[in-house]
Formats: C-alpha cells, sequence, structure tokens
C-alpha cells in the first residue's frame, strides 16, 4: 500500500479547515485528485438524496487503484451554504423545488463554493498539474483560474437512485454538470 499522509490546511481569510488525504508520490505526472466538498448527510449518514457518499468512496477506490492521488476535503458544506441552509434546501427540495431553486429561494447562488483554498493547498503540496475527477466544470474552472493546470478531466459517475434521480438531473440540465 502506498504511504498515505493527511494533511490540514486553514484558511486565512474563513479560519475553516480543510484536509488533504495524499496517497502515494506523484513525480511529473499530474496526480490525480479529487475536491470533495464536506456532506455531513450523504458522507456520514448515508444519505440518498444526493450522490456525496457514494463519490467519495469511489474517489478513494480510484486514487488507491491508481496507486495514488490527492483527495481535498473541504469545508463546504451544501455547496458552500452551510449544513443548516442545506437542511433548509433539503426541505424545500421535499415541497417539489430542485436543488438549484432551493438555493435560489433561500438567497444563494446554486453554487456558492470557491476553489482558492483548494488551490492553494494543492500548491503547498507541490502540485501544479492534476488530473481532476470531477463532472462539475466550475471546478475545472475554479482551480485553473487560481493557477493550477487542469491536464485532464476524469468523469466521476455515480448511479441515480429513485431519491436522488432528480438531484442529478437539475445539477446537469441547471449547473451544468457534465454527463
Amino acid at each position: 500500500m502506498p504511504e498515505t499522509q493527511i494533511v490540514a490546511f486553514r484558511g486565512t481569510d474563513d479560519g475553516q479547515e480543510h484536509v488533504a488525504l495524499v496517497v502515494g508520490a506523484f513525480g511529473g505526472a499530474p496526480a490525480l485528485v479529487r475536491l470533495h466538498s464536506e456532506c455531513l448527510t450523504g458522507d456520514v449518514f448515508g444519505s440518498l438524496k444526493c450522490d456525496c457518499g457514494p463519490q467519495l468512496k469511489e474517489a478513494l477506490r480510484l486514487i488507491g487503484a491508481e496507486g495514488g492521488g490527492i483527495l481535498l476535503y473541504l469545508r463546504q458544506e451544501g455547496r458552500g451554504i452551510g449544513l443548516a441552509n442545506k437542511l433548509r434546501a433539503y426541505a424545500l427540495q421535499d415541497r417539489g423545488l430542485d436543488t438549484v431553486d432551493a438555493n435560489r429561494r433561500l438567497g444563494f447562488a446554486d453554487d456558492e463554493r470557491d476553489y482558492a483554498h483548494a488551490a492553494a493547498m494543492l500548491r503547498a503540496l507541490g502540485v501544479e498539474r492534476v488530473r481532476l475527477l470531477t463532472n462539475n466544470p466550475a471546478k475545472v474552472r475554479g482551480l485553473e483560474a487560481a493557477g493550477i493546470a487542469v491536464a485532464e478531466r476524469v468523469a466521476h459517475h455515480m448511479p441515480a437512485n429513485p431519491h436522488n434521480a432528480d438531484y442529478l438531473a437539475a445539477k446537469r440540465k441547471k449547473s451544468g454538470h457534465l454527463p
């Protein structure tokens, strides 16, 4: 098994603590990287309303199978709106709004996340080029805008279930997530 390190980072502007799980060494090749935003309901409690828990598990499996990579666990619960607001958005979704419209009803953009912290973490780890495991083009743009080169976008698809099919469809249709 490759050497694994956990490295904690604290945002200088907001004090949030983010974590990098660094598996193996990369030499000059672009590292396989997953930016995973905290999701208490999906990652810890196994919520079926999202695909976060399965995405996290699959990212770890892929990084292990590849012999190395980096998982950045970012404290951006609820696409950056926080846990309490995410639970409010869930209640609106239970009343028929999709994930994007629920965030907007609460006064937020459909995605409030910022990837500058992720880019700073990667630079601190000596990583300037990545193979990014994502379906979200905003993550690619965010890293590139912050000076990290995305050599490849690696698709990261999870199968839908009856509880999250509409959620995944809304992310594709309204947030531009790639199929």
